[in-house]
C-alpha cells in the first residue's frame, strides 16, 4: 500500500485536522478519506467516516491493529516528508559557516503604523 494523494491543511483553520490522504492498496484499490488528526497524545490516522442522522461519525473502513500501525507509519512519513527534506543534517550544519548577524534597528513610537 502507498499514499496516493496527501492534502496538508494550513494554519489550523480546520481545528485539529492536519491533512487528508488517499491510500492505494497493492491490489489497485484507492480508499479515499483518511485523515491525520492532532490529538492530546500526538498525531494519529483517522479512518474514513460518515455522519449518521444524529450527527455522530462512524468509521466506514476497519483495520486490525497491525495494519493500522503500518498505515500510521506510512502516513506520518508522508506527512513529514516535506519538512524532513528541508531539515539540515548534522554534517551539513557542521560544514556551514555561521551566517552574519542581522543589523538591529532601534524603534520608536513613529514606527507604529496606527
Amino acid at each position: 500500500m502507498k499514499i496516493e494523494r496527501i492534502n496538508k491543511l494550513e494554519g489550523g483553520q480546520f481545528g485539529k485536522l492536519r491533512a487528508f490522504f488517499d491510500l492505494k492498496t497493492t491490489d489497485g484499490f484507492v480508499i479515499k478519506g483518511f485523515k491525520i488528526v492532532e490529538g492530546i497524545n500526538g498525531m494519529f490516522v483517522g479512518m474514513p467516516s460518515n455522519k449518521n442522522k444524529e450527527g455522530e461519525y462512524f468509521d466506514t473502513i476497519y483495520a486490525d491493529k497491525e495494519l493500522r500501525a503500518e498505515l500510521e507509519k506510512l502516513a506520518m512519513r508522508a506527512y513529514g516528508q516535506d519538512s524532513a527534506n528541508n531539515q539540515p543534517t548534522a554534517s551539513s550544519m557542521e560544514e556551514a559557516s555561521p551566517a552574519p548577524a542581522p543589523a538591529t534597528k532601534e524603534f520608536d513610537d513613529t514606527d507604529i503604523p496606527f
